[in-house]
């Protein structure tokens, strides 16, 4: 199964978004957004994209560098942050097959879509 992590005000994510549906392939749509992931499923995805949560913050987001850019913190605290404000995580995101891929540029979901 594909599961798309889409955010619809994201340029990036909707032209990733238009890749996935060219590609003809089913998928599920998840606004993160909307519903955002639990401790334990970002966990699971940052293994499936081989990242550090660190890795996966959006570090130009207001929010990141008034509040947390010159802190350190945990693994588990960066997971926890994305959890509470799911803006600060990189987008979008493909999974399929136990792996997955930033579509930053969006043409990074490519791979994800071959057979």
């Amino acid at each position: 199964m594909i599961i798309f992590y889409h955010n619809p005000r994201c340029r990036k994510s909707r032209e990733a978004l238009e890749l996935l549906e060219t590609s003809g392939k089913a998928y599920k749509l998840v606004d993160y957004q909307k519903n955002p992931l639990s401790p334990h499923d970002l966990k699971a995805l940052l293994g499936k994209l081989g990242m550090q949560a660190g890795e996966l913050i959006r570090k130009n987001e207001s929010l990141w560098k008034e509040n947390y850019k010159n802190r350190t913190l945990t693994e588990q605290e960066l997971i926890g942050l994305m959890v509470a404000h799911p803006r600060l995580m990189e987008r979008p995101i493909l999974e399929r097959d136990g792996l997955a891929r930033v579509g930053r540029p969006p043409e990074q979901i490519l791979e994800l879509l071959k057979d």
